[in-house]
């Protein structure tokens, strides 16, 4: 583990009711997560996983995702957490394919790349839920602003 990606994470505190969600994951599923958001917006809990701990979190066909999400009343969602920070962000836009992140300097904003265009909706997501996800997180992560998604020219 290197000593400057982290350097860029900055310090982020974790209220109660976060820690409370956190402590239930950790309960109903034996995975670890390292944060949490609650989203009223779009009434989900955004959970950022433990790598390694993304199977244990999900559970067989999505079991501990749906208990989860019965017994905290709102719709579940995970991150898999990594230390490379274009690979966290390319995780945060799944199921579409992330091909470059672009970090940029410091006043600069994060430029996400995807493959195609047949792909931009689902990095958009339902009523822009996957980007504002994406926008939460880098900023509570990072402390910098998610710009835009970038598709290659040409393609359908």
């Amino acid at each position: 583990m290197e000593n400057n990606e982290y350097s860029e994470i900055i310090e982020r505190s974790i209220g109660f009711k976060e820690r409370r969600y956190i402590e239930e994951l950790r309960i109903l599923t034996k995975a670890t997560a390292v944060d949490c958001i609650i989203d009223d917006r779009y009434e989900r809990i955004v959970y950022v996983i433990r790598p390694g701990d993304m199977g244990l979190a999900i559970g067989k066909n999505g079991d501990n995702i749906k208990k989860m999400s019965r017994v905290l009343g709102k719709r579940i969602e995970m991150v898999e957490f990594d230390e490379t920070k274009e690979t966290f962000i390319a995780n945060m836009f799944k199921p579409a394919n992330v091909d470059s992140v672009n970090f940029g300097t410091s006043g600069e904003p994060v430029i996400v790349g995807i493959s195609n265009s047949s792909e931009f909706g689902l990095a958009i997501g339902k009523g822009g839920a996957t980007i504002e996800k994406a926008r939460a997180l880098v900023k509570r992560f990072y402390g910098k602003e998610v710009g835009d998604i970038k598709v290659p020219e040409g393609s359908q």
